[in-house]
């Protein structure tokens, strides 16, 4: 989109500017999936996989 955009800039400024508009808006939804992904991996994968704390055993003597 940015690529084309740039093409259609010289000619048609006006729906350049949307396309770049466009593309913005879309690359800005894409990196809040993938963080909302990643934070939703890190929080239900992450915690089950936490080692058990073991408690020291009392030796009798």
């Amino acid at each position: 989109m940015l690529a084309g955009s740039t093409c259609v800039a010289c000619s048609q400024a006006r729906p350049a500017l949307f396309l770049v508009a466009a593309a913005a808006l879309l690359l800005l939804f894409i990196g809040i999936h993938n963080a909302w992904d990643a934070v939703t991996y890190h929080v239900l994968v992450s915690r089950g996989k936490q080692p058990e704390i073991k408690q020291p055993t009392k030796t009798e003597g």
